[in-house]
């Protein structure tokens, strides 16, 4: 893996949970001083320790602070969204709706396009429990974007 995609994940995965660009792009910058300066270069299959200090982070800029919500403009830089913003209202409240790891479970595979034996190693899962669960989040979510519609 070259350090350019797998910048390019970790932040997606960074600014899709704190949903600040600033705030994303340091979290990212951290993440790879963190790698950098205990493994040296980054390898095959080192995306999952990534992820792993990218979401550690998350977690303690959330402890540190509470997120403001993503402006309107900013909504469809990392995924396609329908240019609605009504259509984009309703999306981001049907996400809202999902649990923590349901979310997380779609980010890694939607938006950042993960295998699912990569995000199995990342979440600590067996392939067919991510799957499983997958299906499940995805299901959820269709449910939630039909009562919404």
């Amino acid at each position: 893996m070259d350090y350019e995609n797998a910048y390019d994940k970790i932040y997606k995965y960074a600014y899709f949970r704190v949903r600040d660009r600033a705030t994303a792009e340091d979290i990212t910058q951290e993440t790879f001083l963190r790698f950098l300066a205990k493994y040296g270069t980054l390898r095959e299959g080192d995306i999952r320790c990534l992820y792993t200090i990218a979401g550690n982070l998350c977690i303690d800029e959330y402890r540190r602070i509470k997120p403001e919500p993503l402006p309107e403009e900013d909504s469809g830089s990392l995924y396609a969204v329908p240019d609605s913003s009504e259509d984009t209202a309703i999306i981001r409240a049907a996400l809202s709706e999902l649990s923590p790891e349901d979310r997380e479970l779609l980010l890694l595979r939607h938006v950042n396009g993960e295998a699912v034996g990569t995000i199995a190693k990342i979440m600590n899962l067996s392939r067919f429990a991510v799957r499983r669960r997958l299906q499940a989040a995805e299901e959820n979510l269709r449910k939630r974007l039909e009562v919404d519609a």
